[in-house]
């Protein structure tokens, strides 16, 4: 059993259940198997009727897993609990108010429509402990020793069949309790919510008409294939220009299965989870309810969050990526708001997952608290360039426990120091369980900066001028490497880490010559400021070399 903080990377289930590509990484046989033994887990063996409550997302596939769950849990005698299509926090909501043993939510999240997940939540309402995930999956794969039993879980006969009931009134209480949370009447507030096609599509408009508000609502047509297309959090493009062009005063993004949440201004800008954060922060410290005083972030976070929580006063703690960790945190420090800049955000008092449309209820309710804009909350937050490269390796923990990984990953951030704005992270664990690094920088000049090193390991033969945008001639960061790759040894990575300087400079000089002879000869205009930074950077690396 995994130890408090260490994650569990099982065969099967990941930090956020068990994804991946409906009928071939996950199949109907995987859903029947899982729904049987948590039957069996938490009934037949306490010789009782287990109790467990199920929702889905609008995924076409989504139907599939949730009749060959409901099978298997009732082929062992526990009785399932249809919520239907549903949000991920209704269904944990409901799992803990209603005192079920568990709770199924069939969802792959932000993921495109083709794939699918199981996630398993306890009757506290909490992500299922890492204990009984393990026990999943050595009965999936027919470990049936490890479990104490002589053959397969014993199927129910006769009366000892499980029920299947429709719990559709489960969804409504719960739609019922954010509508109670509001203390405010949203009258004459405009209001985008942006669905993702996705579960959030037929309760987001209930609760806001409820309270009053003009809703203005896109995306929310499902058809089976559309979810998170182009829509929702990861693709809030459309939300901004929506939210200007009909005038709103503000819009809310959720992702699949609405348990994130991003938000735009009156005048289009993205509210992130960084921001949204430090708005719940301020207006918890201000009514005198910030416990600990202090929010949990993640080590993706932005500088310009941090730099922002000093300034007003708030402390915060730092955990590894995935809302997992940050409900741990807060769990075990007793604090009241935390989550992530992906729009994960879990307020204590409410809930014990992140919920994307409580989310915007509690934005809501701090605009018309201090009578602002949302855009004059979240100004004090200046976010600063943040760079998010992939970095695929065949074992993410043999390359994080690598010891030359780990030496030369102390080095570099002993190097770079703790002063803005220079900061380096290196974070192994997302959320779509991607390995990644994260390098963020200040000024316009990563782009520049991930240019030299492709053309310093030479993975590029055609290369992309970085111009474009308008450079700004200020400090760089020159040991912010940014290398994207395919995949790597641990070796291969800590020798990216420690690109030669000499390197440097040959680049800089053919980025020189690339610019006069290339570019210009082809009538092209490059920025003065933009030969400013390459006087600067030069002058970094022979500072450095010395």
């Amino acid at each position: 059993m995994a130890g408090k903080g260490a994650v569990f990377m099982g065969k099967y289930f990941g930090t956020d259940g068990f994804r991946g590509e409906a009928n071939v990484d996950l199949t109907s046989e995987h859903a029947y198997q899982i729904g049987k033994f948590i039957g069996w887990y938490y009934g037949a063996r306490k010789g009782r009727k287990a109790r467990v409550v199920i929702g889905k997302d609008t995924r076409r596939s989504s139907y599939m897993f949730e009749y060959a769950i409901v099978a298997g849990l009732t082929a062992t005698g526990a009785d399932a609990y249809m919520l239907h299509v549903t949000t991920t926090p209704s269904v944990a909501y409901v799992t803990r108010v209603d005192s079920f043993d568990c709770g199924v939510m069939i969802s792959a999240s932000h993921n495109p429509f083709y794939d699918n997940g199981i996630k398993l939540i306890n009757g506290r309402g909490e992500k299922m402990d890492d204990q009984t995930i393990a026990d999943i999956e050595a009965y999936l794969d027919g470990n049936l020793v490890a479990l104490g039993l002589e053959g397969d879980v014993p199927a129910a006969r006769r009366e000892e069949l499980g029920e299947i009931v429709d719990y559709v009134s489960g969804r409504n209480r719960y739609v019922g309790y954010l509508i109670s949370l509001a203390a405010h009447s949203y009258k004459n507030m405009r209001v985008g919510l942006d669905c993702a096609n996705g579960s959030s599509w037929n309760i987001a408009k209930t609760v806001f008409e409820a309270l009053g508000a003009k809703t203005f609502v896109i995306n929310a047509e499902p058809d089976g294939v559309n979810i998170n297309r182009g829509a929702g959090s990861t693709h809030i493009d459309g939300l901004r220009r929506f939210v200007v062009e009909n005038h709103l005063d503000v819009g809310f993004a959720y992702d699949g299965d609405a348990d994130r949440c991003l938000a735009v201004d009156e005048n289009g800008e993205v509210v992130d989870g960084d921001k949204i954060i430090y708005i719940f922060g301020c207006q918890m410290k201000r009514e005198g309810k910030l416990a600990g005083n202090k929010v949990v972030t993640t080590v993706m976070s932005n500088f310009g969050l941090y730099k922002a929580l000093d300034e007003a006063g708030i402390g915060y703690e730092k955990t590894a990526v995935g809302d997992r960790f940050v409900y741990e945190n807060m769990s075990q420090n007793g604090y009241c708001v935390g989550g992530e800049q992906s729009g994960h955000i879990i307020l204590s008092k409410y809930a014990t997952t992140g919920d994307g449309i409580l989310t915007s209820i509690e934005l809501m309710e701090a605009m018309l608290d201090t009578k602002q804009t949302l855009s004059r909350l979240a100004a004090p937050v200046t976010v600063y360039p943040q760079v998010l490269k992939n970095v695929r390796v065949s074992d993410k923990a043999a390359v994080r426990n690598n010891a030359h990984v780990q030496a030369v990953v102390k080095a570099v951030g002993e190097k770079l120091g703790d002063k803005a704005p220079k900061i380096f992270n290196v974070n192994w664990f997302k959320t779509d369980d991607e390995g990644n690094f994260l390098w963020p920088g200040f000024g316009d000049n990563m782009r520049v900066l991930d240019w030299i090193i492709k053309r310093c390991e030479g993975t590029v033969d055609a290369v992309e001028t970085p111009i474009g945008y308008e450079p700004k001639a200020e400090d760089i960061n020159v040991d912010g490497l940014v290398y994207e790759g395919k995949q790597f040894t641990s070796d291969d990575i800590a020798d990216l880490l420690k690109l030669d300087m000499d390197k440097w400079e040959s680049e800089i000089t053919e980025m020189r010559r690339y610019y006069d002879e290339d570019i210009k000869a082809k009538g092209g205009n490059i920025p003065a400021a933009l030969y400013e930074q390459l006087d600067k950077l030069e002058d970094r690396i022979k500072k450095a070399a010395k």
